[in-house]
């Protein structure tokens, strides 16, 4: 959803154009796929990480702004709260050396970045929930000068039509209300694209979706928001209750959220495009010159920029995305589980455990979505929210079991099967798939070392908001070494 908006009020008129521009599209994106005009044989993938910017006393850093014109790289950009970065890696293959590459390219990046981060008195902070965030940092006027917030918010605040309501019951419980989309902003995340061929990429999203809950479980690292102990990814139920759009009355109708996993397992990637025109009303109504008919027609790729635009305010867990490229359009799956950190090695490591994965089970003869209720994956995905590292999934043939036996003892070897089908170099598939054994056999992820930090804290005589200032600050020195978070010391 990169458009820059100058002007966000928009008519009945406009919402009824963009409509009908929007169908037109799916229909265009129909005759490409009848067509087979894709760029099929490329498995480019890339990474995107969002960030947190805080000061000395480890509070929330309102100088995203300040720090970009500093740092004049294209590859870094805003994101919805000014306490927020978000870094572009650049896309690649991760055959051979392809994964120590992205990760010596982002520890490069992420250095420059700290550099002027540091002469603007910031930190930049890899985590999903920045600990430290309160009520008064995530307010409207601390969101991004950027219009495309500003329209966002206004959108999204309007089809609400009343205060954003949180209400999230982990081991303690936290009810909120805001008058925007600012809490939003505390959901830090890593973003794994994967271009995968047309005709396969139903096999894709639906094994992303299956192997979602697993990703969260181990990758877990949002445990407290607002001085709160919630669930070990709590990024997950905020992310939902930020940004919906339903009062109760819609909710109870049925009416989906825009923050959605889904409901069923998808025979094309068309059903998700078609699906996300036929349930949700665009919020963002701004109107291209191209005519995709006749863009078509004269042989050329057409952008699909309405389509594209709607698609970038449905927020699946598991994106399909429509990209043109070098003059050649291609599919790519979006997956946006993850919580951004503890580290460069974990997000790599978190990268290698889902791009294997992923392509193993959707390659296999009899795919894992034949044998797993959809009902279940997506009870699956929220236990894991939930209970991080230490929870219980239903799995095919095994019925309930902990992530952490299943991991070790399923996944891990087929994540390595579909590494070696991408050619990753042996030593980094095995140096990467070992960090994720690491954290299933010592049973710690980002999670559980906040919240084992905080509560040694505690236990020395500081109260919650002192312990986690201070897990916090040894949270940024361990971050700086890029040793994987199942490693660090707790005391």
């Amino acid at each position: 959803m990169g458009k820059d908006l100058s002007d966000a009020a928009f008519s009945k008129e406009d919402r009824a154009r963009y409509r009908q521009k929007v169908r037109r599209c799916l229909d265009v994106l129909a005759l490409m796929l009848d067509a087979a005009a894709f760029e099929g044989e490329n498995r480019m993938t890339g990474l995107e990480i969002e960030l947190n910017l805080m000061d000395a006393d480890a509070e929330p850093a309102m100088r995203n702004a300040e720090i970009l014109a500093n740092l004049g790289d294209p590859a870094f950009q805003t994101e919805l709260g000014q306490f927020n970065l978000e870094l572009n890696a650049r896309p690649r293959l991760i055959c051979g050396d392809g994964f120590a590459e992205y990760e010596h390219a982002i520890l490069e990046s992420l250095g420059r970045a700290e550099d002027r981060a540091e002469k603007s008195d910031s930190t930049i902070v890899l985590v999903g929930i920045l600990p430290t965030l309160g009520p008064e940092h995530l307010v409207e006027g601390n969101l991004s000068a950027n219009e495309r917030y500003r329209a966002l918010n206004d959108q999204i605040a309007g089809a609400r039509g009343e205060q954003f309501a949180v209400d999230i019951r982990g081991t303690e419980r936290l009810q909120a209300a805001n008058d925007s989309i600012a809490p939003e902003a505390a959901c830090t995340s890593v973003q794994f694209h994967m271009q995968v061929p047309p005709d396969r990429f139903a096999s894709y999203w639906n094994a992303s979706q299956a192997v979602a809950a697993i990703q969260v479980a181990v990758g877990a690292n949002s445990p407290y928001l607002y001085g709160r102990r919630l669930w070990a990814e709590t990024r997950i139920a905020l992310f939902q209750q930020a940004t919906d759009t339903r009062p109760e009355e819609l909710k109870a109708q049925g009416v989906r959220p825009r923050v959605w996993f889904g409901e069923r397992w998808i025979t094309s990637v068309f059903d998700l495009f078609e699906e996300n025109v036929r349930y949700f009303p665009p919020l963002l109504p701004v109107l291209d010159d191209e005519d995709p008919v006749v863009v078509l027609h004269d042989g050329d790729v057409p952008q699909l920029g309405e389509l594209r635009l709607h698609n970038g305010t449905v927020y699946r867990w598991n994106r399909p995305v429509y990209d043109v490229m070098n003059g050649r359009p291609h599919l790519r799956v979006e997956n946006r589980v993850l919580p951004s950190g503890p580290t460069v090695a974990d997000m790599m490591a978190n990268a290698a455990f889902y791009f294997g994965l992923a392509r193993q089970l959707a390659e296999e003869e009899r795919p894992i979505w034949t044998q797993l209720p959809f009902a279940a994956a997506e009870d699956n995905f929220h236990v894991a929210a939930r209970r991080g590292i230490e929870a219980t999934v239903h799995w095919p043939r095994l019925g309930d079991v902990a992530v952490t036996d299943l991991v070790l003892d399923e996944l891990l070897p087929k994540a390595g099967a579909g590494l070696d089908k991408f050619g990753v170099a042996p030593a980094h598939r095995d140096r990467l798939l070992a960090i994720i054994e690491g954290r299933c056999r010592t049973g710690r992820n980002g999670a559980i070392w906040q919240t084992e930090t905080v509560r040694v804290a505690e236990q020395r005589g500081l109260d919650r908001g002192a312990a986690l200032h201070e897990m916090l600050l040894r949270y940024i020195e361990l971050q700086h070494t890029n040793d994987p978070v199942h490693t660090w010391p707790v005391a």
